[in-house]
């Protein structure tokens, strides 16, 4: 059964998550540095093998208000680009979910300020876990 991808897009880095094969729950899988389309959409493509991905779901980080930001277009930009791997790509809101993702670090007892790559995983993790709730 294949699996669904769940990203988080940042301009530093950029947080991945992956669902299990029944599509139920999501799990962090890794944060990896933004170096750039090319060995990004490279990065997704192994990954898209690896794991047997389906589909993709983006975060969305709309503003508080629900309007688009300067980081909404670049991740929609960065949607329109990933297009390019042949799969189905999904924008889910990702309001709060890096602020959710932190608290949830804290609540286990892990510093927040070095493990910047545990949130932006876990933020993907948020965003994808909301995607898979609401699609049941």
């Amino acid at each position: 059964m294949a699996r669904i991808l769940g990203v988080d897009y940042g301009d530093s880095r950029i947080g991945l998550a992956i669902s299990d094969q029944t599509k139920s729950i999501a799990f962090p899988f890794r944060t990896i540095k933004n170096d750039g389309l090319e060995v990004l959409i490279e990065f997704l493509g192994k990954v898209r093998f690896e794991k047997k991905i389906e589909s993709v779901v983006v975060g969305l980080p709309l503003g508080l208000d629900g309007r688009d930001t300067n980081q909404t277009k670049k991740v929609r930009n960065f949607s329109e680009e990933i297009k390019i791997l042949g799969l189905p790509i999904y924008l889910q809101d990702e309001r709060l979910s890096s602020v959710s993702a932190k608290k949830s670090l804290i609540k286990e007892n892990l510093k927040t300020g070095h493990n910047k790559e545990k949130i932006d995983e876990r933020a993907a993790s948020i965003v994808l876990q909301h995607y898979l709730d609401i699609n049941k």
